[in-house]
């Protein structure tokens, strides 16, 4: 399964790559070699204004997304795909979105695990209680928090709705100058449910796992996704009358279906009018948490 978005629009087949942007010309190059595109430009504003494109797709580090996004909107495509987080401040987020809001472009974030079937499919059975009631939430992550904290602030909107930051410990420089992790308590506006992240170190090993306890047990998602462990409530065998959890049963995540359904989704949006499952809208909603965060958590220093 592809985890980019070129090979995602050429496995789906419903898109024809035409044109590769990167100021490496030796990468470019490369890049047009492997996938068979027969045009390539330094820079979006290279790009002729005539060009027609349905889709642009924003790749590049995060710092040059502002530019970007104006560059490709002065384009006229129907759908920017942009890689999350849009911008690395949020109210330069605010303005990408109300710009592509205005020019009548749909702005989709690449916060894969919207797009993953089997967290679409946990969605829908915490909605239908399927799981009991959600007890508590508790997330691991590294490498910053507007990098990687906000897939996980993001992943939690999706399945248990808005948050409140409560409190945030001091920041961990672990890995980018500007954007530290940062350890914190929040609680869900629906049901005030208490949602622990904590921190690992950049520089140790990469880590993105999530646990949810309800009334019927434990599930945790790890490997970013890659794997599930499941424990579900059972009659004690060594004290009768009290509750206690079973083993744990294992399975394999779908994140690796991602990219390809993400690629559907757009597809989906773009020919029917399908509603995006990632937007700008829940991008900048997730970025607004993992400001207050840092905000929270520099005052601590």
């Amino acid at each position: 399964m592809p985890l980019t978005h070129a090979g995602a629009y050429i496995r789906h087949g419903g898109f024809t790559v035409t044109t590769c942007v990167e100021p490496d010309d030796t990468r470019r190059e490369a890049f047009m070699r492997t996938w068979r595109i027969p045009m390539g430009y330094r820079t979006l504003e290279e790009v002729p204004a005539i060009s027609h494109f349905d889709v642009v797709s924003i790749c590049s580090p995060t710092a040059a997304h502002t530019q970007q996004v104006d560059a490709a909107l002065a384009l006229r495509p129907r759908l920017i795909f942009c890689e999350k987080p849009v911008t690395p401040q949020v109210h330069d987020t605010e303005a990408c979105v109300t710009r592509c809001d205005a020019a009548g472009v749909l702005l989709a974030v690449n916060h894969t695990r919207r797009w993953a079937p089997d967290i679409i499919s946990l969605r829908e059975r915490l909605v239908a209680g399927e799981l009991g009631t959600v007890r508590s939430v508790s997330g691991l992550y590294n490498k910053g928090v507007l990098n990687n904290g906000s897939h996980l602030i993001d992943l939690l909107h999706h399945l248990i709705g808005p948050l409140t930051v409560v409190a945030a410990l001091a920041p961990i420089a672990d890995a980018l100058p500007d954007d530290p992790s940062v350890a914190a308590l929040l609680q869900a506006d629906a049901g005030g449910v208490p949602v622990h992240l904590r921190t690992a170190h950049a520089s140790d090993y990469a880590v993105f796992e999530l646990e949810i306890v309800t009334s019927t047990g434990i599930l945790v998602m790890e490997e970013g996704g890659f794997a599930w462990r499941q424990r579900t409530v059972t009659d004690s065998a060594s004290f009768p009358g009290y509750k206690t959890l079973g083993p744990a049963d294992t399975s394999v995540g779908l994140y690796r279906n991602a990219m390809a359904a993400a690629v559907s989704n757009i597809h989906g949006a773009l020919l029917n009018h399908d509603p995006l499952r990632s937007t700008g809208a829940t991008a900048l909603a997730a970025q607004r948490v993992c400001h207050q965060l840092l905000h929270l958590a520099r005052q601590t220093t």
